[in-house]
């Protein structure tokens, strides 16, 4: 009889992480489109929330499906810890984070009322929306896309690095050129007008006046526009490494983007369910 227990709280183990991070099963898919919907409502009441007339009105309902809801999706996220073989692992991904911080607002509005707005963060949640209802074909394409991002992001940083620079170089030479009289106070307020410029955001509130300066906003204003092409090379290019993979979840760590057939995680060599 005491052999049987662990068996036992594997199994419920192993049923309560189909049922909450698997999709396959009637009972998840049911459990996934409930929580979607979940979700959907605690966003609106947040936004209605405020809205100052309909905050005066329904205030007090506003509060009671606000805090019901955080402690359902708290329930919801000790149930995911508690079905993990290694819960720090999900504690700390992307679905494990965003899952954290769509419950702290509310606990932090007790302390700064206005903390409970920064729930809205619990929109994130509905990009499990892809694996619930089956859309292979567009969770495939976000797995290549993520990826080719995370095989780039050190080309990718590069590259920021290197924009960074010329911004404050042509920030600096601006200062110099244009001068406190024409809107250019100081090279941090001139490296403002760079990043504006070069981003092709162009507010307008600084702009320069003189020849040589105007000629060389029309220099930054071509950069610009060939920089913006940069980092969607970068990525492209590592877009036609990317593997095919699928939205299988491992039972300990949570991880996904595992081969088609593949028997074990890819990060802890755990055996996937079936």
């Amino acid at each position: 009889m005491p052999e049987r227990k662990p068996q036992s709280d594997n199994s419920f183990r192993q049923r309560l992480h189909e049922v909450i991070f698997e999709a396959d099963t009637p009972a998840g898919k049911l459990f996934d489109l409930a929580l979607i919907y979940s979700i959907i409502i605690s966003v609106l009441v947040v936004m209605l929330d405020s809205v100052s007339e309909l905050q005066l009105r329904y205030g007090q309902l506003f509060f009671v499906l606000e805090w019901g809801f955080t402690l359902l999706f708290t329930v919801e996220y000790l149930l995911r810890l508690s079905c993990i073989g290694r819960p720090l692992k999900y504690a700390t991904s992307f679905f494990g984070i965003v899952d954290l911080l769509s419950i702290v607002p509310s606990y932090l509005s007790l302390f700064l009322p206005s903390g409970k707005y920064l729930l809205v963060i619990r929109i994130l949640r509905l990009l499990r929306v892809f694996r619930v209802l089956k859309l292979v074909q567009y969770v495939g394409e976000a797995n290549y896309l993520l990826r080719a991002l995370q095989s780039s992001r050190r080309k990718v940083l590069v590259f920021l690095l290197s924009v960074v620079l010329m911004m404050v170089i042509f920030g600096s030479v601006m200062y110099i050129v244009e001068g406190p009289e024409h809107g250019f106070t100081s090279i941090p307020r001139s490296v403002y007008w760079a990043i504006v410029t070069m981003t092709t955001v162009g507010y307008g509130d600084i702009s320069p006046q003189t020849d040589l300066g105007q000629a060389l906003a029309s220099l930054v204003m071509i950069i610009g526009y060939g920089i913006i092409a940069i980092p969607t090379g970068i990525v492209t290019a590592e877009l036609t490494h990317a593997k095919q993979v699928t939205t299988q979840s491992c039972p300990q760590c949570s991880a996904e983007g595992h081969a088609p057939g593949a028997k074990h995680c890819k990060d802890c060599g755990a055996l996937l369910n079936p």
